[in-house]
């Protein structure tokens, strides 16, 4: 009995006939995302802003009753909490931004410990039993340090990988992983900018997962346009790539397919706090198979590698040699 395949083996898709419109779609989609950044800014959430963490445990109930406190504290009109079981079933942590006040410091701080006196009552006298275990405070300047740390982590991890691929195959191929993985991780920050969704530590995780992702697809084709260049040293580059893309096609779409679909699951059936979680990874597997295909493999056309780039060229000794043995 024949299985059904999602990808027929004869399948040859002339991905490079569109490579000029998609980068030029792609590139302003980058500026577009980075303006939008600029302009809109990231919603940055408690990790990254400061704030105040109330940890809570429960003594009375085997579980903490998480959807009723995120009801109750939200009403307080102190905006959307972030609760996160911690530890024990019954024991919480509720993370909540600083209060903004225009009056300085000192008022800013009043209003974090009213914040804070109104939660804590609140979670007393609707859950009896409830220990509150600790209050504390993270500044914006922390915080702060905590965003330009991230986005270090992200910037060398990109590095550190074009540098891995720059060594495992040649400089070209580098490069091309490189511009792949900063469209990407572009994208997915655009993505943030527009739809005001938050932006933390948890996304900051789905980003380098991202990267990673991106970087597993471009390497399995970077690896067949390696073994196609010793096979078809006469065959034009560009079909050459095709030819490597479709080989590839398969793994990537079924592999692709598969994630998705327990991502999509996540963030429609999931709890509300890794809704942003599961959202940028789902997008960055569609982005991440999208430049594989269309960003890092026709890049190397401008890069001028052909098919014979990394042949070993013949010095005039082994020529003369070679036409001495009569071997033409």
């Amino acid at each position: 009995m024949r299985l059904l395949k999602l990808v027929p083996d004869d399948t040859n898709v002339r991905f490079l006939r569109w490579r000029v419109p998609f980068y030029i779609i792609s590139l302003l989609l980058m500026a577009a995302s980075w303006a939008m950044v600029a302009t809109n800014g990231l919603n940055l959430g408690v990790d990254f802003v400061g704030g105040q963490m109330i940890r809570a445990t429960f003594t009375q109930d085997a579980e903490a009753p998480v959807g009723e406190l995120r009801d109750e504290i939200g009403g307080l009109g102190y905006g959307a909490p972030i609760i996160q079981r911690f530890g024990e079933p019954n024991e919480v942590s509720i993370r909540m931004r600083l209060p903004e006040s225009s009056e300085g410091a000192a008022a800013a701080k009043d209003l974090a410990d009213q914040m804070a006196r109104q939660i804590t009552s609140s979670m007393q006298e609707n859950h009896p039993g409830v220990r509150i275990d600790g209050v504390d405070s993270v500044s914006g300047k922390v915080s702060s340090e905590l965003f330009e740390t991230g986005m270090l982590a992200l910037l060398a991890a990109m590095v550190m990988i074009a540098i891995y691929i720059w060594i495992r195959f040649e400089w070209q191929f580098g490069v091309g992983a490189l511009f792949a993985l900063v469209h990407d991780v572009s994208l997915t920050l655009g993505l943030f900018a527009v739809t005001g969704m938050e932006f933390d530590l948890n996304i900051v995780a789905a980003i380098l997962a991202i990267i990673g992702y991106s970087l597993n697809d471009t390497i399995v084709v970077y690896d067949r346009i390696r073994e196609n260049l010793k096979k078809y040293r006469k065959m034009p580059m560009a079909e050459l790539l095709d030819l490597s893309v479709n080989e590839t096609l398969s793994r990537t779409v079924v592999t692709s397919l598969t994630t998705l679909v327990v991502l999509v699951a996540l963030m429609i059936i999931g709890p509300a706090m890794t809704f942003g979680f599961a959202t940028a990874i789902a997008f960055g597997i569609f982005v991440g198979t999208y430049s594989s295909i269309y960003m890092a493999a026709p890049i190397l056309i401008w890069l001028k590698v052909k098919s014979d780039s990394f042949v070993p060229k013949e010095s005039e000794t082994d020529r003369q040699e070679r036409l001495a043995r009569g071997e033409g």
